[in-house]
């Protein structure tokens, strides 16, 4: 009787703490603000893909302003629509005049602003992408950063714009950034070399390290807790043969 009711305990602990992985997991993964690039080559054009997870448990996100670099800016950007979000690219002066693709550029792309219609607001536990494509890209070993403002319903504003710096802890708001790379044997890492019909003339992802290091550790916590779920499971399966018996 006395092992019957160990291996119980046994099986409701390591299920508890597979849950708990889990729910541990889920959340390191999707806690920041963060870019997904399809490509990073140098000289080309990239879809950045925007995730927004709203971290308030009593107010929505309405807006979300993401700048770009104005440094290296891009020559072109087009926004992917998204269902009851109103899109806007603002151009702006440069601080400073630069050459892109052998021009001189005093204006370009310095944000885009999405702001929500009331029934398309980003709830509670839930989360929204934002995409856009930009181009072209700067030379390989170039850092982007780009800085998110998430506002929110209760009119509180995060601003996800600290930088991460390697060997140290992840800051509390990362900004979202990937750093560019070199063209391989003529091809781009996903990134296309001529801008999409629908990129207006005017005139990007890997993850940062910090949110990479985020994302690893949510997935494999993730795999861990469903390993000690499947070892609770095997334990329960067991203590109901020995009842049997």
């Amino acid at each position: 009787m006395n092992t019957l009711r160990r291996r119980t305990l046994d099986t409701i602990a390591a299920t508890t703490l597979a849950a708990g992985l889990i729910t541990l997991g889920a959340g390191a993964a999707s806690a920041h603000v963060r870019v997904d690039p399809d490509g990073t080559s140098e000289g080309s054009y990239t879809q950045l893909t925007f995730r927004v997870p709203n971290e308030s448990e009593t107010a929505k996100t309405n807006k979300l302003e993401v700048s770009l670099p104005t440094q290296t800016p891009f020559s072109s950007v087009s926004v992917k629509p998204l269902d009851g979000w109103k899109a806007e690219v603002v151009i702006s002066e440069l601080p400073e005049p630069v050459t892109v693709n052998g021009a001189t550029v005093t204006k370009a792309p310095t944000s885009v602003i999405w702001t929500a219609d009331e029934t398309h607001q980003i709830g509670p536990h839930e989360y929204q992408t934002f995409s856009i494509s930009v181009g072209v890209l700067p030379t390989a070993g170039t850092e982007l950063i780009l800085p998110a403002s998430q506002t929110y319903t209760d009119g509180n504003t995060v601003k996800w714009d600290q930088g991460a710096t390697e060997g140290q802890a992840e800051p509390k708001y990362p900004a979202p950034a990937f750093t560019t790379t070199a063209k391989s044997n003529g091809h781009s890492h996903g990134g296309a070399t001529t801008p999409p019909a629908t990129v207006p003339a005017a005139a990007a992802s890997s993850t940062s390290p910090a949110n990479d290091a985020g994302a690893t550790a949510g997935w494999l916590g993730l795999a861990t807790g469903l390993i000690g779920l499947t070892t609770g499971f095997i334990a329960l399966a067991r203590t109901r043969s020995h009842r049997v018996e």
